[in-house]
Order: C-alpha cells, then structure tokens, then sequence
C-alpha cells in the first residue's frame, strides 16, 4: 500500500506567524496557513488543518460510497459530497474537531433510496479518513437521494 506525504514550513508566533503546507507526494500545490485566519469567520484565501481534513473527508467517502454503491449492483452516476469541520475550544484546554457535518447528494442507477441510504451509511463507517477521526465526538451524515 502507499504512503502520502506533505510538509508544513512555519516561520513566526503562533498568532503573527504564517506557514505554507505543501503537498509533497502529489505535487499538487502549495497552500497557505495561518492561525488567526484557521480561527476567524472569513479564511481570506487561507487555507487551515480543518479545510484539509473536510477535503481528505470527502474525497475518502466519495471512493467509499462508490464502491459500497457498486457492491450492491447500483452504478453512481452523479454524486456530491461536501463536509463542514467544526473547530472548538476543548474544555481541557486548547482547541479540537468537536463536529464533522457529512452530506451526500446524488442519484445512482440501479439503486432506490433506501439502497443509496444504506451504502452512505455503510461509507462512513468503513472510510479510512472516517475511522482515522473516531475521536471526533459528533460526524453526521445528511443524505439527499435526488434519482
């Protein structure tokens, strides 16, 4: 199996400082990060370790959802699949993931709502990038079948 890598280079405080986190394996980019931007409303063209983790998080359950869809006989056709990574403050002290809001939206040949429900289901569940954030206390999954 594979190993992915990135690298994060940081220069300054926590609160003034800013880093670019590369992803080093694939090449396919450069990306800017800040700690008052990862906090704050507006990202201003910044991206942070949660924005990151909603990515590998849908990009993950999309592979997931394809391959439960297709191991119950149904074909996706049109899916999409969007995550919201809510950042806290950690009541014992710093910050942490207290929420990941899964939503998928699509139609699928072969498959009824029902079906399309049980294998989104079945994607979280056996995602890697789901059972790699099992200490996240609240993912829920919206399912939208639109066929």
């Amino acid at each position: 199996m594979s190993t992915r890598t990135a690298r994060t280079a940081w220069n300054g405080t926590l609160q003034e400082g800013t880093g670019q986190t590369e992803l080093t394996s694939s090449g396919a980019g450069t990306f800017e990060v800040s700690f008052p931007r990862r906090t704050a409303d507006s990202a201003e063209g910044v991206t942070s370790p949660e924005e990151l983790i909603a990515a590998a998080h849908t990009s993950c359950f999309a592979m997931a959802f394809s391959g439960e869809l297709g191991n119950a006989g149904a074909t996706p056709e049109q899916v999409e699949v969007s995550a919201d990574v809510t950042l806290s403050p950690d009541p014992a002290g710093g910050l942490k993931i207290s929420k990941i809001a899964l939503s998928v939206r699509g139609y699928a040949a072969g498959t009824d709502e029902a079906g399309f429900r049980k294998a989104a289901e079945a994607a979280k569940a056996g995602c890697p990038v789901s059972k790699a954030l099992g200490a996240v206390e609240d993912i829920t999954l919206d399912v939208s079948y639109e066929g």
